[in-house]
């Protein structure tokens, strides 16, 4: 692809274009953006070096020869990138009259390159940093064969139609404004009934499960965060601090030294443990513009975070626990599969090794009694602890990161956070970090693009329309509406004169769960027939009996549509 950008365009720098899971991409420093005919040109050139069947050359270099070799050529990037290369050899590849610094390895010649298609033009900062330049980043992907590359495509258009971004425009869900800022959520009446629903439920879990509910502040005085450790080893993702009354404070990034401190509020006793605090707690961290993605990577955002203060023998027991309650919240949602990873020691870390060790075994125990598979992600633990990341997979076998254990006992030191033992002597306690959702806004992303929108009857914001077919039939509608509403469903009138075709299509294009049709023979009759959203019809029913098929579907939180 580089090359035939640089057959057509020769005054183009070529930057980075490594492959990625989903296909490759390049950045190109031009004088004008690309255009969709230029992707059309560029994917025709790359035809005719296909069937001129180049090979691929590879070839060795001094290090300082190839960035005079580049210099000279004018590529720039190149040369920036070589020079942060600290081997003294580096290897480039030739095909045809185009050169490139690459590592490889490469396929033998262009020949062999059977499908592969152009898919979309984005705007890149050079090194991700928006005081950088803006580069030009085409993206595209390959396949052995036409067939798999259709079947991508399809699954690509799929993915198009599901996008959260676009079915939270179409359903009034929610919206980022740029007078408010890139990264910060508006949640719309329709998002903000979804998201009550969903934290209802959790705190009510929550509260079962023997969690106690906390609230605490957005902002602390700075030495909070340095006393945590934040602020040596999370800087780049918080905000600069702000000054009050002389003293430096700062928004807060996580919530567990809130947790730390209500903990410490009182003398504590090892009988009480476990102590389980719970806060659907808002925090705020710096996000580059150019990795903002909607409700998937935001700037602030609200965690359904936890922290267990627990004695050393109690540690497995209470991963156990926070495993089983994970794995029921998100099959509650609708996910059934996932993939288990646990993720050791990173490079930086506080704390010492022996305790990075006890923590990471009691992990793998605790993942191997309950007979689930895992890999392990080596190194990429967070500085405080090592831990457990569940990647859901949605209903297109996408994997989403979720959930997330971990054990820390780096910051019960710090704030020297203790317990009055059965010796009657001060003892550390152990606290493990957790979130099930991760994230409000990234999981309610998630949803959208899991269920298309059309979300199962006990989260959609409208659970019944009610459709009149004409004047004379909205009084009995209203009835019928009082008497849902007053059975806590949520119900939405359609009673204006229209037809009631384009009635129906309202209801359906808001993917509302069902609709509920009213005209002369309902009034008379007393029975209401029921239409699902996806064109089903169902019933008729008495009104007493429909709604206690509505609130057994909604209160056992099937997702199947079927009453």
């Amino acid at each position: 692809m580089a090359h035939a950008v640089k057959r057509l365009f020769p005054s183009v720098k070529i930057a980075i274009g490594p492959s990625t899971d989903e296909g490759f991409y390049y950045d190109f420093d031009i004088e004008r953006p690309f255009t969709p005919e230029d992707l059309e040109k560029i994917e025709e050139e790359m035809k005719k070096i296909i069937e001129a069947d180049i090979p691929f050359v590879r070839k060795e270099m001094d290090r300082e020869e190839a960035i005079r070799f580049f210099r000279d050529q004018g590529q720039s990037y190149k040369v920036e990138l070589l020079e942060e290369i600290k081997d003294e050899r580096v290897s480039l590849y030739q095909e045809g009259d185009f050169v490139d610094l690459c590592r490889g390895p490469h396929i033998p010649s262009t020949g062999l390159i059977k499908a592969f298609k152009l898919l979309k033009v984005a705007g890149a900062y050079w090194r991700g940093d928006e005081k950088n330049k803006m580069l030009q980043r085409i993206y595209g992907t390959a396949f052995p064969d036409r067939k798999e590359l259709k079947r991508y495509l399809n699954f690509l258009e799929e993915v198009k139609r599901r996008d959260h971004r676009r079915l939270g425009k179409e359903l009034d869900l929610f919206s980022i404004n740029e007078d408010i800022g890139p990264g910060l959520v508006l949640w719309h009446p329709n998002g903000a009934l979804i998201r009550k629903t969903i934290e209802d439920f959790w705190r009510n879990e929550h509260l079962k499960a023997g969690y106690q509910i906390l609230y605490t502040p957005h902002i602390a005085k700075l030495n909070l965060w340095k006393q945590s450790g934040h602020w040596d080893f999370y800087r780049e993702n918080m905000y600069s601090p702000m000054d009050i009354e002389g003293i430096e404070y700062e928004i807060k990034p996580m919530n567990c030294p809130f947790h730390i401190a209500v903990y410490k509020s009182s003398l504590r006793s090892y009988r009480e443990f476990p102590i389980r605090y719970a806060e659907l707690g808002t925090v705020y961290r710096y996000e580059r513009s150019g990795v903002l993605h909607g409700l998937l990577r935001v700037r602030g955002f609200t965690q359904d975070d936890a922290h267990i203060f627990c004695r050393e023998d109690q540690i497995e027991e209470e991963i156990l626990r926070v495993l089983d309650f994970t794995i029921f919240i998100l099959q509650t949602f609708g996910f059934d599969s996932y993939d288990i990873y646990l993720s050791t020691r990173p490079e930086k870390f506080v704390g010492s090794e022996e305790h990075w060790d006890r923590a990471t075994e009691a992990l793998k125990a605790a993942l191997e009694h309950k007979g689930l598979g895992y890999e392990i992600d080596p190194g990429e633990g967070v500085f405080y602890g090592p831990k457990i990341d569940i990647k859901v997979k949605d209903s297109l076998g996408r994997p989403w990161q979720c959930s997330t254990i971990q054990v820390d006992f780096n910051n019960p030191e710090r704030f020297d956070v203790t317990f009055r033992g059965h010796d009657g002597r001060e003892h550390r306690p152990i606290m493990i970090h957790r979130a099930l959702m991760g994230s409000l806004e990234r999981f309610f992303g998630i949803l959208i693009e899991h269920y298309a929108g059309a979300f199962p009857t006990w989260l959609a914001p409208v659970q019944v329309g009610l459709v009149t077919v004409a004047d004379r039939h909205v009084e009995y509608a209203q009835k019928i509406l009082q008497e849902m509403v007053d059975n806590d469903l949520r119900v939405e009138p359609f009673f204006d004169n229209e037809k009631v075709g384009y009635k129906v299509r309202q209801g359906t294009v808001r993917k509302i769960p069902y609709l509920v049709i009213i005209g002369d023979r309902e009034s008379e009759t007393g029975l209401l027939p029921v239409r699902k959203r996806t064109g089903e019809q169902v019933g008729p029913y008495k009104l007493d009996e429909l709604i206690a098929r509505l609130k057994a579907e909604i209160s056992e939180r099937r997702g199947d549509l079927s009453i």
